[in-house]
């Protein structure tokens, strides 16, 4: 592939995903006003916003997106779901996802004009690291989605990895599971490394794929049980998602 070329499509890419973001802005402020009596959860317009996601990726001839696995058969059933996280891509991948789910981002992306607008719109948690009251507010409001029957999104590395192995996983997305006593959805994201590098603003091509794995209960665990769920749902991932590269080589 080309420079030329990959620079053409990138700028390509980012209007659309730009376009997208104003498009949708007054759509979300009508609809979150309409939905406001009766969605406090703000599901409806959660699921509105995700679409942002696919639009981009079906128009980005560089990426193939697809989501596989078994999708749970109630949308509305809360879960905390955790992924790995390869790239800002994993954003636009996870969105394919067919149920609304509250993200927690940093809270740099909700300064963004018209992305953290939409954020906010959607009822998305910013946390900021380092800060510990932020972190505390950011997961009591992550109880509030769950209580609302939405489920939240985590990643639990924290920050994209450099390389092909995981990070240490956090224990806040464990621990919120076990408080709340929802259920872990583990998604295995693979492929998106080279959709978008670090450091790049140029995409790359991608063929990549998300697989919702197998919930893993909490019921009867307390938080002295979180190393060992994590470290469990960590391997689980880490053996899907090298599955799901190995099916691409």
């Amino acid at each position: 592939m080309s420079r030329l070329w990959q620079t053409v499509v990138s700028i390509w890419a980012w209007l659309v995903l730009v376009v997208c973001l104003v498009l949708w802005f007054p759509v979300l402020a009508i609809v979150g006003l309409l939905t406001a009596p009766f969605d406090q959860g703000r599901y409806m317009t959660g699921r509105i916003f995700r679409k942002v996601g696919p639009a981009m990726a079906t128009l980005n001839p560089l990426w193939r997106f697809r989501y596989s696995g078994t999708l749970p058969k109630d949308p509305r059933r809360p879960y905390v779901v955790v992924s790995n996280h390869e790239s800002f891509a994993d954003i636009l991948l996870i969105s394919h996802l067919p149920w609304e789910m509250k993200w927690l981002s940093k809270a740099e992306l909700f300064r963004i004009p018209f992305l953290g607008w939409n954020m906010w719109l959607v009822g998305d948690i910013p946390v900021k690291r380092g800060f510990g009251p932020s972190a505390l507010e950011a997961m009591e409001r992550c109880r509030r989605a769950l209580q609302y029957r939405v489920s939240v999104m985590i990643f639990p590395e924290g920050t994209r990895s450099r390389t092909s192995e995981l990070l240490p996983f956090k224990d806040g997305a464990f621990r919120l599971a076990i408080e709340a006593g929802v259920p872990i959805l583990p998604l295995a994201v693979s492929g998106t490394g080279t959709a978008l590098r670090k450091h790049d603003w140029r995409f790359g091509r991608s063929d990549a794929e998300v697989r919702v794995l197998e919930p893993v209960e909490t019921t009867g665990l307390a938080l002295s049980d979180v190393p060992e769920l994590k470290a469990r749902v960590r391997q689980t991932i880490i053996e899907a998602r090298d599955a799901l590269a190995a099916g691409r080589s």
